[in-house]
């Protein structure tokens, strides 16, 4: 997934051209029923539709996709791995709120910590786990801001892993923020999505019941996570996630004023991004052949990286493809060289394009290896 987020990267300003500009809010007619609201494409990072999406409010346990996320990249580092055990601290077993009323001193799987963080969003597990991953909580918090830069989240600052705010009026993000960070770990670590389908489990061999207090999962056609909140400073947020057709959507709700209205504004839009657009992805194009000057050959075949976008259902079929290499290349020739591009065209417009790689090393020709071609060309019977 990360080298398709690679490959999609030209995709969000391409579309921007294609539509004019993004969000597409313009011609939609949906109610919205919170303060706070933003619905993208998950691969591709597009802009469906927005309202006060950079507004900073309090996030509450949506804070936990964060949390989650550094976790993910431990356990894909090897840091930490999920069949290990997590002692848990009297800091951790003190949390309020959603728990599963962890005892100091208690072992716990690295699993079993994650799911009841994703199913039943508990506070104590989070921080049990940000510090098995970073030695204490406070020292993950700055791990949490210092992925937020790195994400581009520009207004958002955390105080803690969980999103309790009786103690703090610091701690906020947005909506957009939120997006950033929610497809960052479902692009990055789909694995997460096999936690945030479940409906209930359990832990403790069997003794205590997850259920997840994400409602989508079972009464929304297509819903796969992410993640829910509830503060009195919040009010009702969601970083909800569904896909269907190919397309994964997250819709991100802050502030509603309870949680009906909170899933019937997730619903609302879904169910206008999912009857509007439609995922594109045009696949790798093999075999496409270049002249090369000067090398100790004199062509090569190269490849296309491939592309993806958002479009308006029903158009994908339209978009035209255009190979453009300045031949002949020359030589030295590199395998991975960019030596031109495939240019996306809808309706006369340029979508985006992908490059065309070298797929093999092809070196100069030397002077005395022209000379040897010259004298067998000429001069051998």
């Amino acid at each position: 997934m990360k080298n398709l987020n690679v490959r999609c990267l030209v995709m969000f300003l391409s579309v921007c051209i294609l539509f004019g500009a993004l969000p597409f809010t313009a011609s939609a007619e949906i109610e919205i029923e919170a303060p706070s609201v933003i619905l993208i494409e998950a691969v591709t990072g597009t802009v469906l539709y927005e309202k006060d999406s950079e507004i900073r409010r309090h996030p509450a346990s949506v804070t936990k996709v964060m949390t989650l996320l550094l976790v993910y990249e431990a356990l894909e580092t090897g840091k930490i791995k999920l069949d290990e055990m997590v002692n848990v601290s009297e800091n951790a077993a003190g949390m309020g709120g959603s728990q599963i009323y962890l005892e100091p001193g208690e072992l716990m799987t690295v699993e079993d910590m994650i799911k009841s963080v994703v199913i039943c969003s508990a506070n104590d597990a989070a921080v049990a786990l940000a510090e098995h991953v970073a030695g204490s909580e406070s020292d993950f918090v700055d791990m949490m801001n210092e992925k937020a830069r790195e994400l581009g989240m520009k207004n958002t600052h955390f105080d803690n892993t969980n999103g309790l705010d009786d103690t703090t009026d610091t701690h906020l993000t947005t909506a957009k923020d939120i997006a950033i960070m929610s497809r960052e770990l479902i692009v990055s670590y789909p694995d997460i999505l096999k936690y945030t389908t479940i409906w209930q489990d359990t832990i403790r061999n069997g003794e205590f019941t997850l259920t997840n207090t994400n409602k989508l999962i079972r009464f929304y056609s297509g819903a796969n996570g992410l993640k829910t909140g509830f503060t009195d400073k919040s009010g009702y947020c969601i970083s909800a996630c569904a896909k269907r057709d190919g397309m994964q959507l997250i819709a991100v709700i802050m502030g509603a004023q309870t949680s009906d209205k909170r899933n019937v504004t997730a619903k609302r839009l879904f169910d206008y991004g999912f009857a509007n657009y439609e995922f594109a992805q045009f696949d790798e194009v093999c075999d496409i052949p270049f002249s090369i000057s000067s090398g100790v050959k004199g062509s090569s075949v190269a490849q296309g990286s491939g592309f993806c976008c958002v479009l308006k259902k029903g158009t994908s079929s339209d978009v035209k493809q255009t190979v453009e290499v300045s031949q002949p290349v020359p030589a030295p020739v590199r395998k991975g060289d960019i030596i031109g591009k495939i240019t996306y065209t809808l309706s006369g417009n340029e979508i985006g394009f992908s490059d065309i790689i070298a797929s093999e090393d092809v070196e100069k020709i030397s002077y005395f290896s022209l000379l040897k071609m010259i004298f067998r060309k000429y001069f051998m019977f």
